[in-house]
């Protein structure tokens, strides 16, 4: 057993975000046998991020905030501290703050075979796309 190191904040790549967003990498692989990652991301008021999917799939738990979640058909959902959104293997799909407050959420994800594949990011969501029609979850 071990006392894992502190957890080093990291800003995300402006590639990859519109805003302001940071990571904390709370669990990672320790060996080749393992997949689990967990983060803490925490999105600063009206940041996006670019479309992507996840080769296993993802599970995003809202801690604080209202986060919005947008799918490829359009629809985009709101979700509040307490709910979990998931999405399944391969779905494009992008996670954003609201415009009014910080939305931070804790990131639930399997390493893929190939870890340059774990994760495929697109380009950047649309003002049309964020502010597009919303669910309540």
């Amino acid at each position: 057993m071990q006392i894992e190191p502190p957890i080093k904040t990291v800003k995300n790549p402006p590639e990859q975000f519109n805003g302001d967003a940071w990571a904390e990498m709370l669990v990672v692989p320790h060996d080749a046998d393992q997949r689990a990652v967990l983060a803490r991301v925490r999105f600063a008021p009206g940041t996006r991020s670019a479309w992507h999917s996840h080769a296993r799939g993802q599970y995003l738990h809202i801690t604080e905030g209202i986060a919005l979640f947008g799918s490829r058909d359009g629809t985009v959902y709101e979700v509040r501290p307490g709910q979990t959104y998931y999405c399944p293997p391969g779905e494009e799909h992008w996670h954003a703050a609201t415009s009014d407050c910080f939305m931070e959420h804790l990131a639930v994800m399997e390493a893929g075979d190939d870890p340059a594949t774990t994760t495929l990011w697109g380009e950047h969501i649309t003002d049309e796309e964020y502010n597009g029609s919303r669910v309540r979850a």
